[in-house]
């Protein structure tokens, strides 16, 4: 093996201007036996990207910007990939442009550097497959240097075929039709092009740059996985349903079974390739340091970094928080139905994965979050999300206890990665399914656990928590106010929220056998975990002060829901219809709201509250809200939501009710309520615009914990 250790030494030396009179010697003879009269400069600017006719120049950029990072084996100008130093690990992989000079169009470079990217990013992969597989990257590498069409300089093969697979995702074509455009387009174009003739070959061009998945059979039950003790099992061994469809006339031969579709599958896309090109490409490696490197620290908070659990977690673990490249990760997962439409019943749950190393621009990009499990419906999982939830955890372990050894293009060295799960954030209900614990229940506050205060209202047939007053200062008036809230003075003081520890105390004997097959549940009253979630699997779950979070945007739909939908009276949106009216009676307060009856008790009559619109003024209010005319992509159309005919507000999605609720709805409310019923609803939505804000003081945190439970007071005791 050759030592080029010379490449990235002092350029003044001997050895250098040897060497690079070798590679120009190299090159020259590579040029004459490819007989193509362009030549890649491996310099750090030009990065065998541009490309040039004359040597001499080529040669006089390596003198003056040196070689670009990692290039010890010359495979853009005639060597094999076993040439090479012995202390190579990884390579960046070549650059598919053949662009030369300054004839480069802006978009034509943008598109090769794409190219380059991704083609620096399968480095690794294809050094490992080169033995078992020593085609693939002379297979890229032809499909990057094939122009188009004879004469093409603007795309290659695999530009033009990355430029219409990138089309056929954002538009959701089919292979079929794109299948059909291959052809219009072969048709269209000189003939010599190099244009694949269908979606298949098209994927055979990419699929070298593809991440694979796999594919786990599932118990239809959500019993197990087919996987580890499982794998060579034809039926639940909890429930004893087939693992595969069986056809409608019988049974099947034992021999045959294997040839029958699975009863359910799981898709699992492993994250650890995933991370290993996020790391070979040195622009997104560089993102990855960004919260050590360039993050302003100042004590605000902009950034996950900024947070007390950040600091803490490097306290703790300083093997972890010593490197800065170890990734954070927040969990996600909802269900969704794939088809597009309300008409059909089907709940498929994506898990998704954010990196939160990334700066705050780019934590939510699309290309950032990467999905890494996706579990088929119809039905939801429910409770048994821990089943799919396992060959993830299974490499979170990996990743946090051992390491992946990968390769860093930034730095262009070698390191070890470790990873863990920051927190999760979902809506209330699937906090349930992920944490174990029952939010269904009486006591279902998961901050609280058995110290939360409920009352069931008989008439509306639900549990309430009124035990607000327990935040509030010892001597705040509402302590003794009883007739306004629910007819007892409060002179308790609210417990903190348990640490990690004390939880894992309570949850860690609780067991479970999963499965919807039937009496394996823990219905019993009074226990508050329905099962000892799976990520308590992992080692240092129990050290995060905050494992769970609920998304804002799903708070402030139903918060903005539940209050226009009571402010105009709106019949199914109203939170003050009979049934609450009849609760206070039955408790005693509030006698001015009681129900009133007509004398032979078949119809009762609401006396008007003070929140609620009049006519007039609910006219004024939607008048308002149509008329708002706000910047292209601002929101949506709001005056689309508004009906004037019928004084009220309908089909408003997550992001309406996030604008509506910050912003319009104080305006529309301006002079149309009494002070003290606009004031908590206007503190209101400051509160959740604060906590949106893309910089938070600390000390206004401590300060919105302070003001929020007075103002819910106030709004109770309206």
């Amino acid at each position: 093996m050759m030592n080029r250790s010379w490449m990235y030494g002092d350029r003044t030396e001997r050895a250098f201007q040897k060497g690079v009179a070798e590679f120009c010697s190299v090159a020259s003879e590579h040029r004459r036996v490819s007989g193509d009269p362009m030549i890649f400069c491996p310099c750090r600017d030009c990065s065998n990207v541009k490309r040039w006719k004359d040597i001499h120049m080529i040669e006089d950029h390596l003198y003056r910007r040196g070689f670009r990072p990692d290039y010890k084996i010359w495979y853009w100008h005639g060597e094999d990939l076993g040439l090479g130093d012995d202390s190579t690990k990884g390579m960046n992989r070549g650059d598919g442009d053949e662009s030369s000079g300054d004839d480069i169009d802006d978009d034509v470079e943008v598109g090769n550097r794409i190219i380059d990217d991704m083609m620096d990013a399968i480095g690794e992969h294809l050094n490992n497959e080169a033995h078992s597989r020593p085609r693939m990257f002379e297979d890229v590498s032809n499909a990057a240097e094939t122009p188009l069409y004879p004469g093409c300089t603007r795309y290659s093969q695999l530009s033009a075929v990355l430029t219409l697979s990138n089309l056929k995702a954002k538009y959701g074509w089919t292979d079929t039709s794109f299948t059909s455009f291959l052809e219009a387009l072969q048709d269209m174009f000189p003939d010599g092009n190099t244009i694949p003739k269908s979606a298949y070959y098209a994927k055979k061009v990419m699929n070298p740059l593809g991440l694979g998945y796999t594919k786990i059979h599932a118990c239809p039950n959500d019993c197990v996985l087919y996987r580890k003790n499982y794998a060579d099992l034809d039926e639940c061994p909890i429930c004893g349903v087939s693992r595969y469809k069986m056809p409608e006339e019988g049974r099947v031969p034992l021999d045959k079974k294997k040839k029958l579709p699975p009863a359910k599958l799981l898709w699992y896309l492993p994250i650890i390739p995933r991370f290993k090109r996020l790391f070979s490409v040195a622009k997104d490696a560089k993102n990855l340091i960004w919260h050590e490197e360039e993050r302003k620290k100042d004590g605000l908070i902009r950034h996950p970094a900024d947070c007390n659990q950040w600091q803490t977690i490097n306290k703790e673990f300083p093997l972890f928080g010593g490197e800065a490249r170890n990734l954070r990760l927040g969990l996600s997962t909802d269900g969704m139905n794939p088809y597009g439409t309300f008409s059909t019943q089907h709940s498929s749950w994506p898990v998704l994965l954010t990196v939160y190393n990334l700066p705050p621009w780019l934590c939510m990009k699309r290309k950032y979050i990467m999905l890494s499990l996706l579990i088929p419906g119809p039905k939801q999982p429910g409770n048994d999300i821990d089943v799919y939830l396992a060959p993830l955890i299974d490499d979170l372990k990996v990743l946090w206890n051992d390491g992946v050894s990968m390769y860093d293009a930034h730095a262009g060295r070698d390191f070890t990665l470790r990873a863990m799960i920051f927190c999760t954030i979902n809506d209330f209900p699937a906090l349930g399914n992920l944490s174990g614990y029952k939010v269904r229940s009486a006591k279902g506050c998961p901050v609280c656990v058995d110290d939360a205060d409920d009352d069931y209202l008989k008439h509306s047939g639900k549990n309430v928590y009124r035990g607000t007053r327990k935040w509030l200062d010892r001597f705040h008036p509402y302590r003794r106010m009883k007739a306004r809230f629910n007819g007892k003075a409060e002179n308790r003081v609210a417990r903190g929220p348990l640490s990690g520890l004390q939880m894992f105390d309570q949850v860690k004997d609780v067991s479970i056998v999963y499965g919807k097959s039937g009496s394996q549940r823990n219905t019993k009253k009074g226990i508050l975990w329905k099962k000892r979630s799976i990520l308590w699997d992992l080692p240092y779950w129990k050290y995060l002060s905050v494992r769970h979070c609920l998304d804002v945007m799903h708070i402030e739909k139903n918060v903005c829901d539940s209050i226009v939908g009571t402010l105009l009276d709106m019949p199914g949106k109203t939170k003050d219809g009979l049934k609450a009216r009849r609760d206070m009676q039955q408790e005693g307060i509030r006698p001015t709201l009681w129900p009133e009856y007509s004398a032979d008790g078949n119809k009762a009559y609401l006396p008007r509250a003070c929140y609620t619109l009049l006519n007039e003024e609910k006219r004024k209010f939607c008048e308002c809200l149509h008329g708002i005319k706000v910047p292209t992509g601002y929101s949506s159309n709001i005056k689309r939501f508004v009906s004037l005919a019928e004084k009220k507000l309908s089909g408003m999605k997550s992001h309406d009710n996030h604008v509506m609720m910050q912003v319009f709805l104080p305006i529309a409310l301006r002079g149309l309520l009494p002070k003290h019923v606009r004031d908590p609803i206007v503190k209101l939505s400051c509160f959740f615009n604060k906590i949106c804000s893309k910089v938070i003081h600390p000390e206004e945190l401590d300060a919105l914990q302070v003001i929020i439970p007075i103002k819910l007071l106030h709004m109770l005791s309206l």
